[in-house]
């Protein structure tokens, strides 16, 4: 696949980014709507599952709700929750420091999306799993392999989305500030960063939210 092609697939990768599609979705009627799910999913719940009565296979509704509020006030549960909460965090912020400078070089320069697009769409069809083996080796047993798959699995999310953000700027931005004299470290201070938060950000989440699912 030639460097353009694979720009453009990068491109499109970025479009296809989860940005509160959902919720657009759902209308201005979204959150109503949620919470009306949830109650039929808990009547559903309490029904069916006295129904069937094998709390082994099908436990009841009051019986989870009892267990979460007893977990959410145990210490230990608790302690390990902060542990992985560290975890996730520390994972997600390596995850951000080499993220988003390779994402503002992507949506800046199309030299640099063009030569850098390979090696990120090849890296990031490998499934975290199979990165389990080589992370045990590289750092052995303890948060390192932890960290790094978390780390793994939000990079490209954020590379993806701050591409996306930069990318979303309107040209009209640099062209009026060239016109008054800036250089491109101006451009790229008063303009590139600051227009891309939105994407940034929204790859920061994505990035956390990936990390909690890769965490174990």
């Amino acid at each position: 696949m030639s460097d353009n092609k694979m720009a453009d697939r990068m491109i499109h990768a970025t479009k296809m980014k989860d940005r509160r599609n959902w919720r657009k979705m759902g209308g201005k009627n979204y959150d109503f709507g949620v919470l009306i799910s949830l109650l039929v999913i808990c009547a559903v719940w309490y029904f069916a599952a006295h129904a069937v009565d094998n709390p082994f296979t099908f436990p009841y509704l009051e019986k989870v709700l009892y267990e979460l509020y007893y977990s959410i006030t145990d210490m230990y549960v608790i302690k390990n929750v902060a542990i992985t909460m560290r975890r996730v965090l520390t994972g997600s912020l390596y995850a951000f420091i080499i993220g988003f400078p390779l994402g503002m070089i992507m949506g800046y320069s199309p030299r640099g999306l063009q030569l850098m697009s390979p090696f990120i769409n090849s890296l990031r069809q490998v499934p975290i799993m199979a990165w389990v083996p080589l992370a045990i080796v590289w750092f052995g047993i303890g948060d390192g392999p932890t960290i790094f798959l978390i780390a793994f699995s939000g990079i490209f999310t954020i590379i993806l989305n701050t591409v996306a953000g930069v990318q979303d700027i309107s040209k009209d931005f640099y062209n009026a500030a060239r016109s008054m004299g800036a250089n491109t470290l101006d451009i790229i201070r008063d303009i590139v960063i600051p227009g891309s938060l939105p994407g940034v950000l929204t790859g920061v989440r994505l990035a956390i939210g990936m990390g909690w699912m890769s965490v174990i």
